[in-house]
């Protein structure tokens, strides 16, 4: 999808126009790939806007830069603060916000600890990720595995990790799908390219943990504590690829996917074809609350001053 640009980036502190956020190509991050990063929506609400979930966002890019021995010159409720600043600014909403902390120019060679941090923060519109009519997206399983314990570290959202979220990503388009399914070393299901997954068998919700190199997502909790809310029995453990096949229901998880639903699953139909009831009930609660029309009964939502550019609906 085409980048919308907009008016201002937060660099290092400041406002900076949109087309000077550059950076030099000998920066460290464009030959080592070594950056953190965020994504984080911005919903529209009855009156202005919100931003779901910022502090674990921004506390989520603290950790992956603390992993990669970055030490970010900013604290939490300064990035929080320079997030609401950056769409507050730029006016746009809904939105997706992106802030990334990457090494930039100063050393070469792969010991980054020459190379200064920057920190920036963007904010542009952008729809819907997962492809897929009203029935849900067809995926496959993917040929590439997810990163094995103890080689990249799966709980820092880190720019290099996705070069194996592309090679997921591109052969399902290849292939034809929407969407890839990557399994962990061991065989188990891990994620999507740049999502959880979640499946529902007999009424009980599973998900794979976390030790299975899957992301600590963060739309991944907010489904775990919405299922706990509504009475669903959830378990998170190892699930092998063929539970995928028999499952009732399967669904994606992601600040860019939301909750998008799985229709089949290497040309194997889930259920029978369409969303299910839990599926249609989490995602129901999921949208009430990120669009402001139910309760933010578990404090999720981060007003901005910035009026919604088009109607809630869900």
């Amino acid at each position: 999808m085409p980048i919308q640009p907009t008016e201002k980036i937060w660099r290092n502190g400041q406002l900076i126009p949109w087309e000077q956020a550059n950076i030099h190509v000998m920066s460290h991050v464009v030959h080592y790939g070594s950056s953190v990063f965020e994504g984080i929506r911005c919903y529209g609400q009855p009156s202005g806007a919100a931003i779901f979930r910022l502090p674990e966002h921004m506390q989520r890019l603290i950790d992956s830069a603390k992993i990669y021995r970055m030490t970010l010159p900013y604290s939490l409720d300064e990035l929080c603060a320079a997030v609401v600043d950056v769409v507050e600014n730029n006016g746009v909403a809904p939105c997706y916000v992106r802030p990334i902390a990457l090494r930039g120019y100063g050393e070469i060679g792969v010991n980054p600890t020459g190379s200064p941090i920057d920190v920036y923060i963007a904010n542009f519109p952008w729809g819907k990720y997962v492809a897929g009519g009203h029935g849900g997206a067809d995926v496959c399983i993917s040929s590439w595995n997810r990163l094995a314990p103890n080689t990249m570290p799966a709980l820092a959202k880190a720019g290099a990790n996705y070069m194996n979220s592309q090679l997921i990503r591109m052969e399902a388009d290849i292939k034809g799908y929407a969407e890839g399914i990557g399994l962990d070393v061991n065989g188990l299901v891990s994620e999507g390219s740049g999502e959880n997954i979640f499946a529902v068998r007999n009424g009980v919700l599973y998900t794979p943990p976390l030790a299975n190199s899957a992301l600590s997502g963060i739309t991944r909790d907010s489904v775990l504590t919405i299922a706990r809310h509504l009475g669903l029995p959830v378990v998170e453990q190892s699930i092998p690829r063929e539970l995928l096949y028999i499952a009732d229901e399967v669904f994606f998880t992601g600040t860019a996917a939301e909750v998008s639903p799985i229709r089949s699953i290497d040309r194997i139909l889930v259920g029978d074809g369409n969303p299910g009831a839990i599926t249609k009930q989490v995602a129901d609660e999921f949208f009430g609350i990120a669009n402001g029309l139910k309760p933010d009964r578990f404090g999720w939502l981060t007003p901005v001053k910035v009026d919604s550019v088009e109607p809630v609906n869900v």
